[in-house]
């Protein structure tokens, strides 16, 4: 695990970070859950286009969550597609923030080098109503070249350094990765890197045993 006054960086499949949530500070801001990630570079030319070498990677950040009163559930850009969202007020298939669940997905980012990426929040009000929460990626469209994008999770919590999970230069041709799990109790959170590959939501739910009934979906 690297240290330093801005961030924290959990390098070790299986190595563990604990945030004190006692702090006053932490209860008046947001807990940011961003996901960033890079394009590979361009291949020109006509026959790279014909063997999809032009095709840009478009990451989608997810969660598994759960409260303690075991209710569970996912968070993605393919479970708020196509009307399915709404504000973070309202409780729709983006989540709700101001209320149970407390968390909210900001929306879906099609394009990669924005500088912003994806974001969930979390609202500290509701840290005693929630038990764990897995956070994924996925690539919707197109090969798995997990290795081009750079992907990196960031942590935030207010009055602490940022906690940063890197997927690393893979090469796994499945197209879902659970990437880290949090850990909620009354007074702290632990994260835990995981980066493990998956076939599909259910496959990831059924390696972290979550219980959940799916169908296919697109956005």
């Amino acid at each position: 695990m690297s240290i330093n006054l801005q961030k924290i960086t959990i390098e070790k499949k299986g190595d563990i970070h604990s945030i004190d949530l006692t702090k006053p500070e932490i209860s008046k801001k947001e807990i940011i859950i961003n996901l960033n990630w890079s394009q590979p570079q361009q291949k020109k030319g006509f026959f790279s286009s014909l063997l999809g070498g032009n095709s840009s990677i478009d990451l989608d950040l997810g969660c598994f969550y759960e409260l303690n009163n075991g209710q569970k559930d996912c968070i993605d850009g393919l479970q708020f597609a196509n009307g399915k969202g709404g504000s973070r007020d309202k409780l729709t298939r983006q989540g709700r923030y101001s209320d149970a669940p407390f968390i909210w997905h900001t929306g879906d980012d099609r394009g990669a080098n924005s500088g912003s990426g994806e974001n969930i929040l979390v609202n500290p009000v509701g840290i005693n109503s929630l038990k764990r929460i897995v956070i994924y990626c996925f690539i919707y469209d197109g090969v798995a070249r997990w290795n081009e994008t750079n992907g990196i999770i960031n942590i935030k919590v207010s009055g602490n350094p940022d906690i940063e999970v890197e997927m690393g230069k893979q090469n796994d041709s499945r197209k879902f990765c659970a990437i880290a799990e949090i850990l909620f109790s009354p007074h702290s959170m632990q994260v835990k890197k995981l980066v493990t590959f998956h076939n599909s939501h259910a496959d990831c739910d059924k390696t972290y045993r979550w219980g959940m009934k799916w169908a296919p979906g697109s956005k």
